[in-house]
């Protein structure tokens, strides 16, 4: 089993840029996987994580509903914002400047067998990041993501995640809100869950937070959570 992961910040880049460079690392990937049971092959799989920013973009995941979208054309374009829909699971969510996106692109056989324990363990990593800033990230029941004040009528999330798998490799990942400009949250229902607030590190801790302080708190924390033997810069 391979557990090294190949790491490349993208920095700031279009959605739908990252979404085919994604689609075409898992693509790879699956290829390896389906090459080694046809010919009974021993090839490693190898693993990626990304880090990215987005400029103003609205994603809606496959069992999402449009509705949830409260812009038409103009205003989106009014906002300097694109919409996509996308193979992700879950609803609608907004990722812009200011927000650290984690794309693990992972084979899972690598590392364990178990979608549920994956998604837990983003959450984790999330978790134990913003406990760094005096934070404390909840699970909602029920609910994936990082949430402050979970199961009060103050609940709000600061993390949202939404994954795809296949043959056990997966893609998209997590958001986590850091210094984001919240306002563009409320042109959609988030995550399509009526009455719920947003947060930001920032809006917590009222003052701006260093982006590269933050994802390397991150790494640190996935590294240890999936046991990750090394991870590669690219």
């Amino acid at each position: 089993m391979n557990k090294k992961v190949s790491f490349k910040d993208l920095k700031i880049k279009d959605y739908k840029e990252t979404w085919e460079y994604q689609t075409a690392l898992l693509q790879e990937i699956v290829d390896v996987k389906i090459d080694n049971r046809r010919n009974g092959g021993e090839k490693e799989t190898n693993n990626h994580f990304l880090f990215v920013e987005h400029p103003h973009v609205y994603t809606l995941g496959k069992s999402g509903d449009l509705s949830n979208l409260l812009l038409n054309k103009r205003q989106l374009k009014e906002k300097g914002a694109t919409f996509y829909k996308i193979n992700r699971g879950g609803d609608i969510t907004y990722h812009g400047p200011g927000q650290i996106v984690g794309y693990p692109i992972l084979d899972l056989e690598n590392f364990f067998t178990d979608i549920h324990k994956y998604l837990r363990l983003l959450e984790e990593s999330i978790i134990l990041t913003i406990a760094e800033y005096g934070l404390k990230g909840e699970r909602s029941a029920g609910e994936t993501g990082v949430w402050l004040d979970a199961g009060t009528p103050f609940a709000r999330k600061i993390c949202a995640l939404g994954i795809r798998s296949s043959r056990w490799v997966t893609m998209h990942g997590f958001a986590l809100n850091v210094n984001t400009n919240l306002g563009y949250f409320d042109h959609i229902i988030p995550c399509g869950i009526r009455g719920k607030a947003v947060a930001s590190m920032e809006a917590e801790l009222g003052k701006k937070l260093n982006l590269e302080e933050v994802k390397t708190k991150i790494l640190t924390h996935f590294k240890a959570l999936f046991e990750i033997d090394q991870f590669i810069t690219s």
